[in-house]
């Protein structure tokens, strides 16, 4: 005799699994409320550091200034060779070209031979 599932049956069947997600995501919540407290500690832990020894911060933000120079540097003297090549290779042009070959004079006269 096969028994075929009633109403009720899979009506139970389908608590039983929502009730089962119903765990996992308190698990879940769980986990996210602990990851939570732990960045908070790490940034508390991290102010107080700060406030305790401002040599160190100073020393941080120091070297943090000291790359972002040297990176402004670094970028500037690209940008302007980029530029410079590409002025080199506008020279042809009638009305931009006669501009930039004046400028090109003009540096050459200050070039050190």
């Amino acid at each position: 005799m096969s028994r075929s599932s009633s109403p009720t049956d899979e009506l139970l069947t389908k608590i039983d699994r929502l009730l089962d997600e119903l765990q996992q995501v308190r698990q879940v919540n769980e986990r996210m409320d602990k990851i939570a407290m732990f960045l908070e500690d790490i940034r508390l832990a991290d102010v107080i550091q700060n406030y305790t020894a401002p040599r160190k911060l100073l020393f941080i933000n120091f070297l943090a200034g000291l790359a972002r120079g040297l990176g402004l540097t670094i970028g500037t003297a690209i940008i302007l060779a980029i530029l410079g090549w590409l002025f080199a290779q506008v020279e042809s042009v009638p009305i931009i070209g006669d501009y930039i070959q004046q400028i090109i004079n003009y540096l050459n006269t200050y070039r050190t031979p």
